[in-house]
This record gives structure tokens, C-alpha cells and sequence, in this order.
């Protein structure tokens, strides 16, 4: 497979060198581009081809939460792994809905992180216990959130089966192999589900499915 590239933004160089010291560990990992602020990342993105960023919330200028949403706008097919310190529900929901496909604690190993930089570059999510609590309290606390997402839409039995197979943690090939489709196939309706759903990401199809009761 060819290298997953990967961005590094966090304000402290060491954090930076840690990180790049424990991704070296796996060869299909390349660091190509590192940043200490919100601005520096954008623009390093804009001249370098990432797939991964790991992006943490609390930089200097424009703060994480800032860069997130102009990635997302800017390189949608970029994936956003938030690592942070903040293990706030309300921080992990408001990301997790807005773009971001995973979220990290600073004090996750290294099997961890690499487990989410696979999961994010080849599904476009990574739910660990730490997102599953936070979506399962809010779920169960009625009124504390206003709906984000549609709830008028219909779906063919063909949508529903791939979003079905989506939250199995399946890729596109995968999905394609289960139904009998091409993996473009499977990644045209995965967009239209985007669309019809009104989320940004395949993260935001997972979290809408499983507040609707479709898994």
C-alpha cells in the first residue's frame, strides 16, 4: 500500500517528536508535514499532500477547533484525529458533529494511534470508548442538544444496507464485495448518504445511524 502521509499540529515541539518517534514504528507511516499553529497547518496543507492530520485542540492564533473547520471546508478529504487533553463530552460531540473522524486523549499508546490512523484513512471514522460514552450520555440525556441532523429522509434499501455495513467499520472494497457492487459504486452512494443526511463526514453518518436507531 502506498504511505499513509501524515500532518502533526501541536504548539509543542516535543509532543511533535514524540509522536513522530512512535509513528516511525510502523513503515506505512510517513510525518510530511509538522506545524506548531492553526495558520501554519492550513498552509502547509495547501502546499503538501496529507492524508492524516493530528490535529490538537489548545495552539497559539487560530486554536484547533478553528483549523478543523477550515480543513473540512478547505481539503474535505482530508481526516482530522483530534489529540488532546480535553476529555469533555460536549468537546468531543461538537467535533466529532463538525468534521473531526476521531478523537485521541494525549495519554493514548501508540497501538492506539496507529489503530485510528488505519481506522480514519480507510473507513473515514474511529469510535473508541472515549467518543462511544460521550455519544451514549448524550443519547440518554434528553434536551441538552438541539437535533442537528434531518430527520425527514428516506432512504432506499440500497442506502440503508451500505450504512448499515458503514458502521461495521467496513471499507468501500469491502462493502463492494458484501453487496456485489464496484468500490465506486459504494463510495457514490456513501457521498449521496453525506448528502442526503447533511453531515460533513462518514464519522457524522455513524453518529446520526446510531441516534436514529438504524444500528
Amino acid at each position: 500500500m502506498d504511505k499513509i502521509k501524515i500532518a502533526i499540529a501541536d504548539d509543542y515541539a516535543i509532543i511533535r517528536d514524540g509522536l513522530k518517534v512512535g509513528l516511525a514504528r510502523d513503515e506505512n507511516f510517513k510525518v510530511v508535514l509538522e506545524a506548531g499553529a492553526g495558520e501554519e497547518l492550513v498552509q502547509g496543507v495547501a502546499a503538501t499532500p496529507v492524508d492524516v492530520v493530528l490535529l490538537d485542540l489548545k495552539m497559539p492564533g487560530m486554536d484547533g477547533m478553528e483549523a478543523a473547520g477550515v480543513l473540512r471546508q478547505r481539503f474535505p478529504g482530508i481526516k482530522i484525529l483530534v489529540m488532546t487533553m480535553y476529555d469533555d463530552e460536549k468537546f468531543i460531540i461538537h467535533l466529532m458533529e463538525r468534521g473531526a473522524n476521531g478523537y485521541l486523549l494525549k495519554n493514548a499508546d501508540v497501538a492506539e494511534i496507529h489503530k485510528a490512523i488505519y481506522a480514519v484513512h480507510e473507513t473515514g471514522y474511529y469510535f473508541n470508548d472515549l467518543v462511544n460514552k460521550a455519544l451514549l450520555r448524550k443519547l440518554t440525556i434528553r434536551g441538552n442538544v438541539k437535533p442537528t441532523f434531518r430527520q425527514d429522509i428516506a432512504f432506499t434499501e440500497r442506502e440503508l444496507e451500505v450504512l448499515q455495513l458503514i458502521c461495521e467499520e467496513k471499507t468501500n472494497a469491502e462493502i463492494g464485495q458484501t453487496i456485489f457492487l464496484s468500490q465506486r459504486s459504494v463510495e457514490g452512494i456513501r457521498q449521496r448518504l453525506i448528502e442526503k443526511v447533511g453531515v460533513r463526514n462518514t464519522a457524522g453518518l455513524v453518529i446520526f445511524a446510531v441516534k436514529n436507531g438504524i444500528v
